[in-house]
C-alpha cells in the first residue's frame, strides 16, 4: 500500500515493480487525478506553459497498480488497515506513507509562495514592475525554511525580466540561510552568491525577518528594516496528521530511522515531505521512497540490497542565462560535498533527480513528443 500521488508515492512503485517485479502486489491511494511536475511551476509568470500533468491511471496502468481516488483518515496498525476520507477499509502488508505536507503561511503581509497556483500569484507583480509600478522587491523566508530554491530562481527570473524591460528595480532576498544556498555547501553558495551580486540582488543572510504591515520588513539580529513595495514569502510547511502515526510536536511530521521506517509501527515506512527530515525537495522524497522500496522487496523474497538512507541532494537551478546543476551530500544540514556546473551531474538531467521515477517519466516525454 502507498499512500500519496507525489514523487514520493510514485517513486517507491515505480522502484518496487523494478525490484520486486510482480512478486509484489500494489494499491495507490492518491487524492488527486494528476502527478504534476511542480519545479517547473516557478517558470509559469513568465509566459512559458502550465507544468506538466500525468495523469496517475496511465502510471497505475502501466505499473500494473491499483488505484484508489482517496485520501487516507487514519491507519490501523494492529489489523494492517488504512482507513480513507471514502469511508474504504483497505489492508496491506507493508506500507509506504508519503502524504506530503501543507502549505501554511507564515507572514500575514506578503505573498506566500503556492506552486499551485503561482501563475496566479506573480503574474500581476511582474507586469507591475515592467509597468514601473514596483521598484523595490523583497523575497523573505521563515526560520523553519522549506525548500529554498524557488526563491532564488524567482529573483533571478524577476531581476532578468526587469533589466530586459528597461524597469528600475531593486531586489532584496533575507533569508536564515548562513549563505544563499548553504545546504549545498560552500562551493555552490559562493557561485551563487555571485550570480546574484551580477544580478542586482542584495542577499541578507542569518536573518530572521517579521513583516508587521503592507510593505515593511523587521529584521534580527540588527534591528534592521527594509521598506519595498512588494514582499514575496516561502511558506512554511506543517505535516498532515494522521491518527495512528506517531508525529513530532508542534508541526505533526512523521518520525523515521535512517531506513526510513516509522518507529514504533511494523511494516510502515515513509518518505518526502511529510517526514521530519529538515530538507524537503522530490529528490529527498526519492531517495526515502527508494530506502523503503529496497526494504519492501526483501520482504516479499527479491535479492537486493537494502542499505540506509543516506541524502544527495541534486537540484537545478533556473533563471541564470542558462541552467546550474547542484549537487551535494549533506551531513548536519548542509554539504559536505558541494558541486555546481554548467553541464548536467547526472542523467537524465531532470529537475527531480529520481533513481527511477526520472527515467520513467522520460520515457513518457519522449513517447508524447513522438506522438
Amino acid at each position: 500500500m502507498i499512500v500519496g500521488g507525489g514523487v514520493g508515492g510514485l517513486e517507491a512503485a515505480v522502484a518496487l515493480r523494478e525490484l520486486a517485479g510482480d512478486e509484489v502486489g500494489m494499491t495507490l491511494i492518491a487524492s488527486e487525478p494528476d502527478f504534476v511536475y511542480r519545479p517547473m511551476a516557478v517558470r509559469e509568470p513568465f509566459g512559458f506553459s502550465r507544468a506538466k500533468r500525468y495523469p496517475l491511471y496511465k502510471v497505475a496502468r502501466d505499473l500494473a497498480v491499483e488505484l484508489v481516488e482517496d485520501s487516507l483518515t487514519e491507519v490501523d496498525a494492529a489489523t494492517r488497515t488504512v482507513h480513507t476520507a471514502g469511508r474504504q477499509d483497505v489492508s496491506y502488508d507493508a506500507l509506504v506513507l508519503a502524504v506530503g505536507a501543507r502549505i501554511s503561511p507564515r507572514f500575514q503581509h506578503a505573498i506566500t509562495l503556492d506552486d499551485r497556483e503561482i501563475d496566479a500569484q506573480l503574474h500581476g507583480l511582474v507586469q507591475d514592475i515592467e509597468d514601473g509600478y514596483v521598484n523595490r522587491l523583497a523575497f523573505v523566508a521563515p526560520t523553519a525554511m522549506p525548500w529554498p530554491l524557488p526563491m532564488y530562481e524567482l529573483a533571478l527570473m524577476i531581476a532578468r525580466r526587469a533589466y530586459d524591460m528597461n524597469a528600475q528595480l531593486s531586489i532584496t532576498i533575507v533569508t536564515p540561510e548562513a549563505a544563499p544556498l548553504a545546504v549545498f555547501g560552500t562551493v555552490v553558495s559562493q557561485r551563487v552568491e555571485r550570480l546574484l551580486d551580477e544580478h542586482g540582488i542584495l542577499t541578507i543572510p542569518s536573518a530572521h525577518p517579521e513583516v508587521p504591515e503592507q510593505g515593511h520588513v523587521e529584521i534580527t539580529p540588527g534591528d534592521r528594516r527594509l521598506h519595498v513595495d512588494r514582499i514575496v514569502a516561502l511558506p512554511q510547511l506543517v505535516g498532515v496528521p494522521i491518527p495512528g502515526v506517531p508525529a513530532t510536536s508542534p508541526h505533526h511530521f512523521i518520525p523515521v530511522d535512517d531506513h526510513c521506517r516509522v518507529p514504533g509501527l511494523e511494516h510502515v515506512w515513509a518518505a518526502g515531505d511529510a517526514t521530519e527530515f529538515p530538507v524537503k525537495m522530490g529528490g529527498v522524497a526519492a531517495q526515502q521512497a527508494d530506502t523503503a522500496a529496497a526494504e519492501i522487496a526483501r520482504l516479499a523474497g527479491a535479492s537486493v540490497e537494502a542499505p540506509p538512507f543516506r541524502p544527495e541532494l541534486r537540484a537545478i537551478l533556473l533563471g541564470a542565462e542558462q541552467p546550474l546543476y547542484l549537487r551535494a551530500q549533506i551531513s548536519g544540514g548542509q554539504g559536505m560535498t558541494s558541486e555546481i556546473s554548467d553541464e548536467p551531474l547526472w542523467s537524465p538531467p531532470t529537475k527531480i533527480a529520481a533513481t527511477y521515477l526520472a527515467p520513467y517519466l522520460d520515457a513518457q516525454d519522449r513517447l508524447s513528443n513522438a506522438a
